[in-house]
């Protein structure tokens, strides 16, 4: 469970969401959602689409509550809720704000978890379909991410991407239409789809995790908990433990696998560049474009400045800014009475 003096002692407030609704223009969305980023100095990436919004962001707790009552004036995101978890230092070096075709990708844009989601089930009823025997429990996550923790008992598809859940589905799951069956993911959104799915295909007896693994780890306390090892996440932090605190992960940002700390010992191990994973997989184009990109974190880094996307473009904003007050001010000293030098 979330550590009340941990939560005193971060800088930043995690913030996990998503929230499925029509958005008729995602690209008016987007125009709207990057100032207010900007205003709040919110970090991390929000994904758009037509289906609805998913994200997750950090800032401080004042910023933070902030830009979400702000969000919320939008009746569409009225109801919107998050799941917090906290940290010292930036989990994001950035912020993008993306237009994509579902909010979270399985290939299947038509389906709306709005109309044939499956049943939630609370974090504290879930360890009692774990434990039943006639319970089929799926981690609907990447196989990168369940190698480092998963629930008791649970079933890996063994997917490298939620693409192939359908796939998975239509092999080895058609027996089981007559079972119950009970999905989880980090944060719930990849269940949201999973279970409308299988909805769609005629499976009747449907669950998942409300709120997903983050809520479990928040909620049930860890002598009674049934979840073993650490729970992958989409940020600097790459995992975090039962307290939701980091779990001591490093990630390859080639192939973006978690890494532990024998790991980064290994002699294919290149920060940015390569590990034991993905050593033999890489082209020598990725290897030369994963060289810059790791160039130009550092330099990013060592200026303290965000390295890509909508917040390196605020960054040179600010900048550019500064320079121009500096030369008016300059200007102004030099020529005090010179037409334009006063607000006009």
């Amino acid at each position: 469970m979330n550590n009340p003096e941990h939560q005193q002692s971060a800088a930043y407030v995690v913030s996990a969401f998503y929230h499925f609704t029509r958005v008729k223009d995602p690209s008016e969305l987007r125009r709207s959602l990057l100032p207010m980023l900007a205003r709040y100095q919110m970090l991390g990436t929000i994904l758009v689409a037509q289906e609805g919004i998913n994200g997750t962001i950090a800032g401080t707790r004042t910023h933070t509550d902030a830009f979400f009552a702000a969000v919320r004036k939008d009746i569409r995101f009225s109801e919107l809720s998050t799941k917090e978890s906290f940290c010292k230092e930036p989990p994001f070096l950035r912020t993008k704000v993306k237009i994509k075709a579902e909010i979270v990708t399985m290939g299947q844009p038509d389906l709306d978890p709005q109309t044939q989601a499956g049943t939630y089930v609370r974090p504290e009823d879930w360890n009692a379909l774990l434990q039943d025997p006639e319970v089929v429990v799926i981690d609907t996550r990447n196989d990168y991410e369940v190698d480092i923790g998963s629930f008791q008992h649970a079933v890996n598809p063994n997917t490298t991407s939620f693409r192939e859940f359908p796939d998975y589905v239509a092999e080895h799951l058609q027996e089981a239409k007559g079972k119950k069956i009970a999905m989880f993911c980090t944060g719930g959104i990849r269940c949201e789809k999973s279970t409308t799915y299988l909805k769609s295909q005629g499976f009747d007896q449907v669950f998942h995790l409300e709120g997903g693994i983050l809520n479990y780890l928040e909620t049930v306390p860890e002598e009674a908990s049934l979840w073993q090892g650490a729970c992958f996440v989409f940020d600097e932090r790459v995992a975090v433990d039962h307290q939701l605190k980091p779990a001591g992960f490093h990630q390859c940002h080639a192939c973006r696998r978690p890494l532990n700390e024998t790991d980064v010992l290994r002699a294919s191990y290149h920060p940015g560049l390569s590990c034991h994973h993905c050593e033999h997989q890489l082209t020598d184009d990725q290897r030369a474009r994963f060289a810059e990109r790791e160039k130009q974190i550092q330099l990013a880094k060592a200026r303290g400045e965000a390295h890509l996307g909508d917040a390196a473009r605020v960054d040179q904003a600010k900048r550019k800014s500064a320079k121009q007050l500096d030369q008016k001010t300059r200007r102004e000293h030099l020529e005090p009475d010179s037409p334009g030098s006063a607000d006009g």
